[in-house]
């Protein structure tokens, strides 16, 4: 096997190459305004053999080790890169098929989620069920060969431009809550399948909400056992909290920008305080997250919670440092416009707060209804 350190030479040297070709640095999902670029690029990706790094040869990846997948995602930070297309396809859809999957379901999707054929999105969140996936309330039931899906899904990434998507549904409303659901490899192009963007404060529509009303869904489709949806779906969702957590690079990155908020300015004393505080918080994070290393851990949720709020903070600041104009269309208002999409999106601050106080304070677990 290559090492770590070659391929990682490897990696930077075809990086440089052919950064000239890659979008912006998107994050872990492609936003619908960059999706051609994104696309190309993550077939140049597959094309070099960086995508599916650590996915067995036999699935069409590479067959190296998590390490040379971290290189990878660790040079494309460097570099402002992406380092795949899509997150739910590589990261959730292709590893719970992997561990869950069928041999058919394998043979149908793995090659095609490397190369993006298959374009995943994730339906799990509902108008009634975000924090608290146990409660949601979109229902399949048994007809023969199908399931019979109605309900809505909502805060769904890419949903417009998938043709896959991982869905959780309840199969049994008699059973407790997350005894009774079933996940779903769902084609997007069923009849009764409606996708509508959801429009953000910001303007933007980055989201969207998903209806079902009648839909046939094949009964092969369902990954997993029938009604074990739940373990399946925290298997799936443990892999995303590994994904998404704020690297170190990005992180530097981040203090780096708000380090500038001061430059050119006579920051009132108040405000020199905040961005002090600020900074000082955004380096005792980059020193967990070092301290932290590859293994995902409880503190990941320190992480994601803090660091939103940080970025909540720092939003706030800006605005107040730019004073009037920050009531003006620009970058400023638009900060302060998203930064409460942060408390919401990878994890919820509530959901976070729940898993620091269960898992690493010893605090009663929340009663569940």
């Amino acid at each position: 096997m290559t090492s770590v350190d070659e391929f990682q030479a490897e990696a930077r040297q075809w990086i440089a190459a052919n950064k000239a070709h890659a979008p912006r640095d998107y994050g872990a999902i492609c936003p619908p305004d960059l999706v051609e670029q994104g696309l190309d690029w993550h077939r140049r990706v597959h094309a070099a053999g960086f995508a599916g790094i650590h996915w067995p040869a036999e699935f069409g990846g590479r067959g190296l080790s998590a390490d040379h997948n971290a290189a990878w995602q660790y040079e494309c930070a460097l570099a402002g890169v992406p380092s795949i297309f899509n997150m739910v396809g590589l990261v959730l859809a292709g590893q719970a098929i992997q561990k869950f999957g069928t041999p058919e379901q394998k043979a149908l999707h793995l090659a095609a989620t490397l190369d993006t054929t298959h374009v995943w999105c994730q339906l799990f969140s509902e108008p009634g069920a975000g924090s608290d996936l146990g409660g949601l309330s979109t229902k399949a039931e048994r007809d023969g060969d199908h399931f019979v899906v109605n309900g809505q899904k909502v805060w769904c990434s890419g949903g417009r431009y998938s043709n896959w998507g991982i869905l959780m549904a309840r199969t049994n409303a008699e059973a407790k809550k997350h005894d009774g659901i079933s996940f779903f490899l769902c084609p997007m192009d069923l009849p009764g399948i409606e996708v509508r963007p959801l429009k953000q404060m910001t303007g933007e529509a980055e989201f969207d909400e998903v209806f079902f009303t009648d839909v046939q869904l094949p009964a092969d489709c369902l990954l997993g056992p029938l009604h074990g949806g739940w373990g399946v779906g925290m298997a799936v969702l443990t892999n995303e909290r590994g994904h998404i957590g704020t690297s170190v690079i990005g992180l530097e990155r981040r203090l780096e920008a708000m380090a500038k908020l001061a430059e050119g300015r006579e920051l009132e004393p108040t405000d020199r305080q905040r961005l002090a505080r600020l900074m000082s918080t955004g380096t005792a994070f980059k020193a967990m997250a070092q301290r932290q290393g590859p293994i995902a851990s409880t503190a990941a949720s320190l992480m994601k919670l803090g660091i939103t709020e940080m970025m909540f903070e720092s939003a706030m600041l800006r605005a107040d440092i730019a004073g009037p104009e920050a009531m003006l269309d620009g970058p400023e208002s638009f900060g302060m416009l998203q930064a409460p999409g942060g408390r919401i999106a990878g994890g919820t601050s509530q959901v976070q707060r729940n898993i620091i106080g269960e898992r690493l304070l010893g605090l009663p677990r929340e009663p569940k209804g």
